[in-house]
């Protein structure tokens, strides 16, 4: 029986937990250690808050470290002193020098949510949905200095749903991903496999969100609306500013909906219309978006209907 292979994952969000849980489960390979992103502030009380990655491997009892950088010779030598054949990195959200890279034995591969070289960067799943893809998917690749630039081992492409939301999209991915990482693995070490460099010339990137890209403009056909709406869901959320009957100025966060009947003529693009069979109508520049829940300023989530009842007719009595 063939000698298994020393691996070392690298990974942050819950995208990395899941793929480590399917590399845990690889016979070729054993994961030796674990890195994560350090502890972070969470929620109103700033209280720190660890990783999906840093809790499955506390659970499983790996070796866990977590460095803020790789400046430091101390921190290069303590990763390689885990002698490792393969370096696997998923969304583990540092950038790693050449030092690093050169570690492993055998290559550091990087399992990316996009079909490269489109959608390099750090928002794949979440552009993708707003730019309307159809077929997005997973590349298996081996690292290099630039960015998601390094040639590609494995590639699959998935379909892509009009209601898929950035969430939705995020775990299929993630399952996917798993499933292909290991699938390169087997292939790299019975040598059926071999990276192929990809095309600069159909290179895309897809920056980090911002929370200020999540303001809606009503102004725009609503297909485009709803792309933008779930591919920021959950977050950073999509929004806009909306004026009660009274006047009031009130933030309402949108959720994920679906595109409505034509917008009836003489109405403004923004006008929130009231619900109908459970869905607040809001005008777009073509459509109504039928819209499910929102959240109200500071108030609670709620569905359509307890948002007519008491926003739109509580405002207006």
């Amino acid at each position: 029986m063939a000698q298994q292979k020393r691996l070392v994952f690298m990974g942050t969000p819950d995208f990395a937990r899941i793929i480590l849980e399917h590399v845990l489960e690889w016979s070729g390979g054993k994961v030796v250690a674990v890195y994560t992103q350090p502890d972070r502030p969470h929620g109103r009380g700033r209280k720190l808050k660890a990783s999906p990655v840093k809790l499955l491997a506390r659970k499983k009892k790996l070796p866990l470290l977590q460095p803020a950088d790789f400046k430091s010779n101390h921190r290069i030598d303590e990763l390689a002193g885990f002698r490792p054949d393969y370096l696997l990195v998923a969304a583990y959200g540092l950038i790693l020098p050449e030092k690093v890279l050169s570690i492993p034995s055998k290559m550091p591969i990087n399992v990316h949510a996009s079909l490269l070289p489109r959608y390099r960067g750090a928002a794949p799943i979440q552009r993708a949905l707003t730019n309307g893809e159809a077929v997005t998917g997973i590349s298996i690749m081996l690292m290099t200095r630039g960015l998601d630039s390094g040639p590609v081992i494995l590639q699959r492409a998935m379909q892509v749903d009009m209601s898929d939301t950035a969430d939705k999209l995020h775990d299929d991915l993630a399952h996917m991903g798993a499933e292909l990482l290991v699938e390169a693995l087997e292939g790299l070490e019975n040598e059926t496999l071999e990276p192929v460099s990809q095309d600069e010339t159909q290179a895309t990137y897809a920056p980090r969100l911002t929370k200020q890209e999540g303001l809606i403009n009503w102004n725009q056909p609503a297909e485009k609306i709803h792309n933008l709406i779930r591919g920021f869901f959950s977050w950073p959320g999509s929004y806009f500013e909306w004026i009660d009957p009274g006047g009031r100025q009130i933030r309402l966060q949108v959720f994920p909906g679906k595109v409505g009947p034509d917008k009836p003529a003489g109405i403004p693009a923004g006008t929130v219309m009231g619900t109908k069979d459970g869905f607040l109508q809001i005008a777009c520049k073509d459509k109504l978006y039928l819209v499910p829940r929102v959240k109200p300023g500071s108030s609670r989530e709620m569905d359509a209907r307890s948002f007519e009842c008491g926003f739109l007719s509580k405002c207006v009595e």
